[in-house]
C-alpha cells in the first residue's frame, strides 16, 4: 500500500500536463485493479471458499489435492460446485463442508451461492460458464492456467509448448496467493463403507490373488484399444483378470470372459465407488486414459496406462509425487497425427488408428507380469 501511494504521488508530481496526468492515473488504477487479486493479505482470515469444477470424473479427482491442502492449511469452510452427475465423487470427501450441484444451468444454484458471500472463488474449470458465475457472484476469484493455446498448438501443429508440469501442480498454483502449498500427498479418493466390494464370493469361484483389474472403458473410442487387442491381452496374461467398465462395456466384457476361467466380467454391474473398491484390491491396474486411471493413482497402485489419441504431455498422467504408485506409459511415439485431439473422437480421423493398433501388447503383458511378481 505504501509503494502504491508513493507511485501515485510521483505521478501527481511528475505529470505537468492535465492530459498526461489523467492518462498516467488511468494506467495506475488499471494496474491497481489487475494486481489486487494477486496480493495475499496475511492479516485477512479466509473463512469460506468455493471451488469450481463441473466435470468429469478424472478432472474432479485431480482437484482433490487442492481441497485437502486448503482445508488442512487454512482451516476454511470449503464448498464445491459441480454437475449433479459427479456429486457422488465429492460427497464422501471429509475435507469438503458442502457440495452444490446443478443439472443443466448454474442458475439453479446461483441464488444460494450468492447468499454464501465467499471470501474467494477458486476456478479449476476456467470456461465461459465459470466466468459468468464469477461475474454474477462478484467475489474475489482466481482461475487456473488452462493452457488452451499450448494444447491447440500441440494438436494442430505438433509444436509442443506444454509446460513440464502436471495439471495438479497448475491447480495448486491457483491457491498459492492464499499461502497454500502442495503437501506432496497425491490424490484422494474416498469410498463409502457401504460401497466396499467383498471379493470372497469370486475367490470361492476361483478368482486368484493378486489379480489384474482391466479397465475397458474410456469416454471416446480413440482412447480405447480395439476389442481384438483387448482379447489378445487377456490371452497373454497368465493371472486372474477382473474386467471393469460401465454398461456400455458389458457386452464386450461378456465376450472377453469367454476366453477362459481366469477372466471375470464385472462391467455394468458396479457403481463407480464399487469399481474403485475392486481396483483398490488389485495387484496391477491396466487402463486407458480415463477416470479410473486417476483413482488407481489415488490408491497408489501399479498401473499400466495405454495411450491412444491423447498424450501424457497434456499433463494428466497418473499423479503420485511421492512415487508410492508405479506406472508405465505405453504409447506410440513419433506419429505425426498424434495427438489428434485433447479429448478424443468416435473414430480415428485418419482411418488407420495406428496409435492403438500398433501397441506392443507383448510388452504390456510383460510389464504386468513382472509388476505382479514384485
Amino acid at each position: 500500500i505504501a509503494r502504491r501511494a508513493w507511485w501515485y504521488r510521483a505521478l501527481k508530481t511528475n505529470s505537468k500536463s492535465p492530459t498526461k496526468k489523467r492518462s498516467l492515473r488511468s494506467v495506475f488504477f488499471i494496474i491497481l485493479i489487475l494486481r489486487t487479486p494477486l496480493i495475499h493479505h496475511s492479516s485477512f482470515i479466509i473463512q469460506k471458499l468455493l471451488l469450481l469444477r463441473f466435470s468429469a470424473i478424472g478432472d474432479i479427482i485431480l482437484t482433490t489435492p487442492v481441497i485437502r491442502c486448503l482445508k488442512l492449511q487454512l482451516g476454511a469452510e470449503l464448498h464445491f460446485l459441480t454437475k449433479t452427475a459427479f456429486k457422488g465423487i465429492l460427497t464422501p470427501n471429509p475435507y469438503l463442508d458442502k457440495v452444490y450441484h446443478f443439472d443443466k444451468e448454474i442458475d439453479e444454484v446461483l441464488p444460494a451461492l450468492k447468499l454464501e458471500q465467499y471470501d474467494w472463488v477458486i476456478d479449476l474449470h476456467h470456461n465461459l460458464r465459470t466466468a459468468r458465475l464469477k461475474l454474477a457472484l462478484g467475489r474475489p476469484s482466481r482461475a487456473f492456467p488452462k493452457k488452451n493455446l499450448e494444447k491447440w498448438m500441440l494438436v494442430n501443429t505438433g509444436i509442443d509448448w506444454m509446460p513440464q508440469e502436471h495439471i495438479v501442480d497448475r491447480y495448486l498454483r491457483t491457491v498459492q496467493h492464499l499461502g497454500v502449498h502442495s503437501d506432496g500427498a497425491g490424490l484422494d479418493y474416498f469410498i463409502p463403507t457401504d460401497q466396499v466390494v467383498d471379493l470372497q464370493d469370486l475367490q470361492a469361484q476361483g478368482l486368484k490373488l493378486p489379480f489384474v483389474a482391466f479397465v475397458l472403458g474410456a469416454t471416446h473410442a480413440t482412447k480405447r484399444l480395439p476389442p481384438e487387442s483387448m482379447e489378445q491381452l487377456c490371452r497373454l496374461l497368465p493371472c486372474s483378470v477382473v474386467l471393469l467398465g460401465g454398461k456400455a462395456e458389458a457386452a464386450l466384457g461378456e465376450k472377453l470372459a469367454q476366453i477362459g476361467p481366469n477372466i471375470w466380467n464385472l462391467c455394468g454391474s458396479l457403481s463407480l465407488h464399487q469399481s474403485a473398491s475392486v481396483l483398490e484390491q488389485a495387484g496391477v491396474v491396466l487402463t486407458h486414459d480415463t477416470g479410473l486411471m486417476h483413482i488407481a493413482a489415488a490408491k497408489h497402485k501399479k498401473i499400466a496406462v495405454v495411450w491412444g489419441n491423447t498424450t501424457p504431455r497434456f499433463g494428466m498422467y497418473p499423479y503420485d509425487p511421492k512415487g508410492l504408485a508405479t506406472y508405465e506409459n505405453f504409447e506410440i511415439k513419433g506419429l505425426s497425427c498424434r495427438p489428434c485431439s485433447k479429448i478424443g473422437h468416435a473414430v480415428c480421423p485418419k482411418g488407420h488408428f495406428k496409435c492403438m493398433k500398433d501397441q506392443d501388447l507383448n510388452a504390456i503383458a510383460r510389464y504386468i507380469t513382472l509388476a505382479m511378481a514384485e
